[in-house]
Parts: structure tokens; C-alpha cells; sequence
């Protein structure tokens, strides 16, 4: 899983003149705009998910219940979807730019989207569930002991709520800050339809325009070294501060009613949030779909495009589900050191933008492709043509180098829930390691494998980078086709494939909530996107000190009962 990104350092290697080439005129400007769109993420998803989560952990309103589950749902929103959403809504006579003209004036122009703050706004809205989960579950870990100290000091319960309880789930919010900034500077569909030339959008130029290997390579290593960077810098910026509130020591904290007015605000401002979102795209893409299967758009291509996204993600999530298995299984009947760290080494790909994946497994393919070619050719004077980069092998390998953490770590979290006592019973009963797993570990596992296996899905269903650099020739997925035919202006041919995506990628999200919510409690579980927060930081294996306890971190990524 991790060999491929070897190719990134060795791309500097006798290649250093590539980068001569890109390094005083695109990389400037590429890095500057990631960086900017990082800022601008990083402190939007701060605002909106912190703030969301604390409004609704410590006040109560008219539809706070539901709503709290609600704020969750825009996670199943791709930001290319959204943006596609945009720019149709965007068109002069759209019925947003008719409304606007109408309120305003004739000739009132909506503000420009393809833009700097367009791509920081787009991707603020649909990665805020980050934030907004992780600092839910901190808040909701916190006393009530800790609050009331605060009041009887004098402070007033706003004023307690912003100068105590913020600052102690400071872990949470950075996390989750962390994973949106990661997310938005992993993005490529969003930054590429809106015009933004970020790394990412740097990189497929590179590749695809000047056929430039070993400087998209390059590109993608300062990429890597970018990001790592921002989360170290979040770590340093942390310090050795501790941060310690156990629920177990107090009661939790009881939501203050908001009433008339101010409840009425408070329940106003996520409910358009999700209108903007969710409600209103979902609406508008069933609406441009209907109009598409009237007008006979809905052809064979489309219909090719379905089944060849539904082929990979499940051999995908197959494959992935099975190396999770295998890799945390032996970890667990034969522990050692070595076996540990090349067990992290695999998740490695999850912290590495989808473009990025893909140049990195296609030059090894490649090699390896030319010596199988040789060789063959040699023997047989058969020349057996792109085995690999060619078909949608190479394209299976950069889905399990992308997202084999997501697989890993739901099933490590449900192998550690199997009491160790079963094994015991089990070997002293003669059984082989081989019985063990089939007739004892299986069984007990399966909830977490379908978790595992969902998720892949789901997320190699929305894979837009890693897709548009290695698909084979006719091999286009629901992504590509909304991508390509967005880019063409041509809305009414994306919608329907833009919404199964959407539709698809609701089921994880719902699996989340309904899991969550089955302790009784109505709490949003925050060890979901801990766990996707450990892999990404590289934590996976415990975080330090003032951190999430390992037990927790070690969480199924997006459903927290696994």
C-alpha cells in the first residue's frame, strides 16, 4: 500500500531539471493558492462547525433534536456536486439570477463563484461536518460541574460557554479543522470546475497538458510536504497544553432553553444552512434529472458509466475489506514491532490527496508494465499491451493505496471489542489460527466488515482525482461523467449521475446517525471522525498526551458502532 508513494522522493532523483521547468512560474502561484484556500477553510469550517456544535450542545430550541442529526447530512454532498449545483443556478437566466434581479433591481449581478472566496465558500460548506461532529462529542463530554464553576464566578452562561467550554475542547476542533483543511487541499473536482488553480489542479495540468511525469511527481511531493506541514504546525501550535474533562467525574451538561425570538434564530440558522446545502441541490438535481430522462438523455453511456462505478467500488471495497482482515487479524494472533509499523505504513494513502495517489502508483505500474512487455515479447513475441496502466487495474490499486485505512482501522476497532478469552478457548480446544478466523472471528466481525465495506464504497463511488488521471480508455464512472459534462456547461446531462452520487453517499452518513443514536442518548458519537483524524495525523496507534484515549481513536471511521 505504501510503495507506491516511494515514487515521490525518487522522482528528484536525475529528474531535477523537471522541476526547474514549473518551479519559478506555476508553483508560486499553485502553492499560494492552496495555501490561501487552506486559511480560508480552516478558519470558515472553524466558524460554522464550532459554532453549530455549540449551539446546539449547550442551548435548546424548536427543532433542535432533529436538527442536530441534520448538520450531519451535508457530508454526503461532494463538493464538485455542489459546485456543479452553483454554476447552473449561476446561468443569467437562472432562476436565482431572475430573484435577485427581481429584489434588487434589473442588471444586480450574483457575486462572481469561480473566484478565490467562491472555492473557500463552497468547500467551507460541505466539510464543516468535520468540525461540527468531533466538537459536538467534546462538548457533550464535558461536566456540568465545569460550566457552573464558571457562573459562580460571575460569568454569564454565554460568556462561560465561549471562555471555558471552547477552550477545552480545543483537541476536537483542531482535529477537525485539520481533517477539512486536508480534504479541501486533497479536492480537485471543486478547484478545477471553479478555475482555482490549486496543487491539485497544478498537478493534472502537469500531467495531462504537458505529459510532464516526472514534474507532476515533483508537484505532488511539495504537496505532500505542504499538508504534513500544516498538521505539524497544529501540533507545535498546541504545545504540551493538557486538556482533560471526563464525563465520569460529573454530570453532563443540560442545553439552556431558548424561547420566542432568540429560539426562533438559533433554530433559523442551520435550517437555511441546510436548505442551501442539501435541500435545495438535492431538489434541483432531481428537478434537471427528470427533465433529462424526458428529453431521452439517459442513454447507454450513462447506464455503462453506473455499472462501471458499481464494479469498482465493489471490487474495491472487496479487496480493501479483505487485505483489513488479513492485516489486522495476524496483528492480533502474532503481534510484533515490524508488523505494527508496516501495518501504519499501509494507511498512509489516506492522508495523500487522490492526485497525488495517482501519480504515484501509475510510474511503478508503468515499470513494472514495460519489464512484463519486454519480457513477454522476448519468449513468446507477444506484446501484451497496458496490463496495467491500461485497464482498470492500475485504477483498483490507487482505490486501495487511497482508502485501505478507512477498511483497517473499522476493522481493527472491531477486533479489539472480541474478548481475547474466545482465542484462548478456541486454541486449547485444538483449533488452527486458520479455524480461529473462520469460525470464531468471522462471525463476530461481520458488522464491522460491512461498515468497512460500505465505506469504500461509497468513497470509490465519489473518487473524482485518482479517476480522472487513471481511467482506462471507456471506462469513464458517474464522477467522470459529471465531471466532464460540468465542464461542458452541459447540467441537464449531469444531473441524474450528480444524484445517485448523492444518494449513494447518504447511506454511510445515516448508518452514522442511526448508530449514534442508538445509545439511548440522541448524542452524535465523535469517535467516527477521531479515527479518521488518527489516521490522517498518522496517530492510529494511540495519540499523545491530552489527546482522545486510544480506545476511542480507534473508532470505525464513519460509523461509531461499527
Amino acid at each position: 500500500m505504501a510503495g507506491p508513494l516511494v515514487a515521490l522522493p525518487l522522482s528528484w532523483i536525475g529528474e531535477g531539471r523537471a522541476f526547474d521547468q514549473i518551479g519559478a512560474s506555476l508553483l508560486p502561484e499553485a502553492l499560494r493558492a492552496s495555501a490561501v484556500l487552506a486559511a480560508g477553510v480552516g478558519l470558515g469550517t472553524l466558524l460554522l462547525g464550532g459554532g453549530l456544535a455549540a449551539l446546539v450542545s449547550f442551548w435548546d430550541f424548536p427543532g433542535r433534536r432533529w436538527i442536530d442529526w441534520a448538520l450531519v447530512l451535508p457530508m454526503a454532498m461532494p463538493a464538485y456536486v455542489l459546485v456543479f449545483v452553483l454554476l447552473g443556478q449561476y446561468d443569467p437566466g437562472s432562476p436565482l439570477q431572475r430573484g435577485v434581479e427581481a429584489v434588487f433591481g434589473e442588471g444586480t449581478q450574483l457575486p462572481q463563484l469561480r473566484s478565490t472566496w467562491g472555492a473557500i465558500l463552497v468547500l467551507t460548506l460541505v466539510l464543516y461536518p468535520y468540525v461540527y461532529v468531533l466538537g459536538r462529542s467534546a462538548f457533550l463530554a464535558q461536566p456540568r460541574e465545569t460550566l457552573e464553576a464558571a457562573r459562580s464566578l460571575g460569568t454569564g452562561y454565554g460568556r462561560a460557554v465561549v471562555r471555558v467550554a471552547v477552550p477545552l475542547a480545543r483537541p476536537a476542533l483542531a482535529g477537525g479543522c485539520a481533517l477539512a483543511v486536508m480534504e479541501a487541499l486533497a479536492d480537485f473536482g471543486a478547484v478545477n470546475l471553479l478555475g482555482y488553480r490549486a496543487m491539485t489542479d497544478a498537478i493534472y495540468r502537469v500531467w495531462y497538458g504537458a505529459y510532464d511525469q516526472a514534474a507532476a511527481l515533483q508537484l505532488a511531493t511539495v504537496l505532500v510536504v505542504f499538508t504534513i506541514g500544516l498538521v505539524m504546525l497544529e501540533r507545535l501550535l498546541r504545545g504540551r497544553a493538557r486538556y482533560g474533562a471526563a464525563l465520569a467525574r460529573g454530570e453532563a451538561v443540560v442545553p439552556r432553553r431558548l424561547g420566542g425570538p432568540a429560539g426562533l434564530a438559533a433554530a433559523a440558522v442551520p435550517v437555511l444552512l441546510l436548505l442551501v446545502v442539501l435541500v435545495a441541490p438535492g431538489a434541483q438535481l432531481t428537478a434537471w434529472s427528470a427533465e433529462s430522462v424526458d428529453a431521452g438523455l439517459v442513454g447507454t453511456p450513462l447506464i455503462e458509466a453506473g455499472m462501471t462505478s458499481l464494479l469498482l467500488a465493489l471490487t474495491a471495497a472487496a479487496l480493501a475489506v479483505g487485505a483489513a482482515v488479513l492485516v489486522g487479524y495476524g496483528q492480533r494472533v502474532r503481534p510484533s514491532r515490524p508488523g505494527g509499523v508496516a501495518a501504519r505504513l499501509a494507511t498512509v494513502g489516506y492522508a495523500v490527496p487522490g492526485t497525488v495517489v495517482a501519480v504515484a502508483v501509475y510510474v511503478p505500474l508503468a515499470w513494472i508494465e514495460r519489464r512484463i512487455g519486454g519480457g513477454t515479447e522476448a519468449l513468446l513475441g507477444v506484446d501484451p499491451g497496458l496490463l496495467l496502466t491500461g485497464t482498470a487495474a492500475g485504477l483498483v490499486i490507487a482505490y486501495l493505496v487511497r482508502f485501505h485505512a478507512l477498511a483497517l482501522v473499522t476493522v481493527e476497532s472491531r477486533l479489539a471489542r472480541i474478548d481475547p478469552a474466545l482465542d484462548d478457548a478456541a486454541r486449547g480446544l485444538g483449533a488452527s489460527r486458520g479455524r480461529l478466523l473462520a469460525d470464531v472471528h468471522l462471525p463476530l466481525l461481520w458488522p464491522g466488515i460491512l461498515s468497512a465495506s460500505l465505506l469504500v464504497f461509497v468513497e470509490v463511488m465519489k473518487e473524482l482525482p485518482a479517476t480522472a488521471l487513471l481511467r482506462p480508455l471507456g471506462g469513464d464512472t458517474l464522477a467522470i461523467v459529471v465531471w466532464e459534462a460540468t465542464k461542458d456547461s452541459r447540467f441537464d446531462t449531469a444531473a441524474l449521475p450528480a444524484l445517485l452520487i448523492v444518494l449513494v453517499g447518504l447511506l454511510p452518513v445515516i448508518a452514522l446517525i442511526r448508530l449514534s443514536r442508538g445509545d439511548g442518548a440522541g448524542r452524535l458519537d465523535g469517535s467516527a471522525l477521531r479515527a479518521r483524524a488518527a489516521v490522517t495525523r498518522g496517530e492510529a496507534g494511540g495519540g499523545a498526551e491530552g489527546d482522545t484515549p486510544p480506545a476511542a481513536v480507534s473508532a470505525p471511521p464513519a460509523s461509531a458502532g461499527g
